[in-house]
């Protein structure tokens, strides 16, 4: 009993910071819509678009460079810790690569939200607001290298405390900003997108002061080792791109069915944004521990302890279902009380015994939904931390065109789509993600496959 508790405590160690680092970036997030929503209606409606638009592309960057702590996850659990320096070398080099393709993508905001057909004024704070976020998005990149030190490690810890520092940092200064308190000037949609600018800056900051010291220099190299070592690149970019790909896939496709949900109507788009609203409740912590898994994973493959994987991935899988069993509990039994929350303002409304109708409907979906939501991410972050990518890349892409996006556009051109409809094939590709990534998981070639 004490020998399972002490790997449940590793387990813990690693995934839970990673969860709380994930909860201080949602919290930014959400705390600069209230700000952006309470300064005018044009400002909130044009930071969503923009935002995402600028989110997509970032995530193929950030997540080749996130990928890094697989590499550094390896080389620990194989003891060739002087190789974790040059690992986040590359990452640095990478960063520097992403920051001038971002700055050239900043210059294309014209024809990007043109295509949007919002009006005019709309479009001049999306193509402000994008601008900000692209010119300022080789930090957030070189910021996610960086982390790949301490994460790849399992020592989550300093992720979670940065992270936390530049919540604390952007929250009062996105304010200031915004409205223009004190000696801040008044910038509106502009303010909101320089301070999320300064809290990735700080947070690289953070993460350099902590990391390139003569200590860390003697163990891992990380002054010493600063030459661009082109193999090294290659094997990167190769994990890399694919993994990332996998994240971009997942982005674009749920943004796809948000869009999706508008064509159907106000009413289900509503209902829509409430259930992942809650959903992120099970997302977060499924993505913090899919993160843990993975550095877990390669520092066992590392040192060649397959066992240890398999060992942490049942772990994963056990909390992971417990705590969607709670969560499936409140969506399937008390699933009124829940979107009370959301919809009080609407009591009085006509439409108010509707509204809970269906989203009752949805929550119940989506009960089914987060379970296998979950399991997927435990097999992709075993995946991941083998190097299995390609596969992950291609499955995922195979899996949003054929059981997503093409059904949805069917029904929506053939004027048969209906929220509840909509909500069972976003459930059943969900499901047919986690019954490629179980077979691949069950297939164990991912055992024999290393990184380093």
């Amino acid at each position: 009993m004490r020998h399972r508790l002490h790997h449940y405590r590793d387990l813990f160690s690693v995934s839970l910071p990673l969860v709380l680092s994930m909860a201080a970036t949602t919290v930014m997030e959400f705390t600069d819509r209230v700000f952006l929503a309470n300064y005018s209606l044009d400002t909130i409606a044009a930071a969503l678009p923009a935002g995402v638009a600028a989110f997509l592309i970032l995530t193929f960057f950030t997540g080749i460079t996130g990928y890094l702590s697989v590499f550094v996850a390896q080389y620990t659990g194989a003891g060739n810790f002087s190789r974790i320096g040059p690992c986040i070398w590359q990452g640095i080099y990478f960063s520097l690569l992403a920051a001038v393709i971002l700055t050239a993508a900043s210059q294309a905001a014209g024809p990007i939200f043109q295509l949007g057909g919002h009006p005019p004024e709309i479009q001049a704070l999306e193509q402000s607001y994008f601008r900000i976020l692209c010119l300022g998005g080789g930090i957030n990149v070189m910021g996610t290298a960086l982390a790949g030190f301490f994460s790849g490690r399992g020592r989550t810890r300093p992720v979670m405390l940065i992270n936390g520092i530049g919540m604390l940092v952007n929250i009062p200064l996105d304010y200031a900003l915004i409205n223009g308190i004190g000696i801040f000037p008044e910038m509106g949609i502009r303010g909101a997108g320089i301070a999320t600018v300064f809290s990735w800056t700080l947070i690289a900051t953070l993460f350099g002061l902590l990391i390139f010291n003569r200590e860390n220099d003697r163990r891992y190299g990380v002054l010493s080792s600063r030459r661009l070592d082109m193999d090294l690149c290659r094997r990167i970019v190769a994990r890399g791109v694919p993994a990332s790909l996998q994240f971009t896939i997942d982005v674009f496709a749920f943004t796809f069915f948000i869009f999706a949900m508008g064509r159907l109507g106000k009413t289900e788009l509503s209902i829509s944004n409430i259930a992942f609203s809650l959903e992120s409740l099970a997302f977060m912590p499924a993505v913090g521990f899919s993160m843990g898994l993975s550095t877990l994973v390669g520092q066992s493959l590392g040192r060649n302890d397959v066992p240890a994987a398999l060992r942490f991935t049942r772990q994963t899988i056990r909390v992971l279902l417990t705590y969607i069993f709670f969560l499936d509990l409140i969506f399937l039994f008390a699933p009124h009380t829940v979107l009370d929350l959301f919809l009080a303002a609407e009591r009085g409304n006509p439409d108010y015994a509707r509204l809970l109708a269906d989203g009752t409907r949805v929550l119940r979906t989506m009960a089914v939904f987060i379970a296998f939501d979950a399991l997927y991410f435990t097999f992709i972050g075993v995946l991941k931390g083998a190097g299995d990518t390609r596969f992950i890349m291609w499955s995922m892409g195979v899996a949003t065109l054929l059981v997503m996006i093409l059904p949805l556009w069917l029904l929506i051109a053939w004027q048969k789509a209906g929220l509840l409809s909509c909500w069972i094939i976003l459930t059943l590709y969900v499901l047919s993600l986690c019954a490629v990534s179980f077979w691949r998981f069950r297939q164990g070639r991912w055992q024999k496959i290393r990184v380093i």
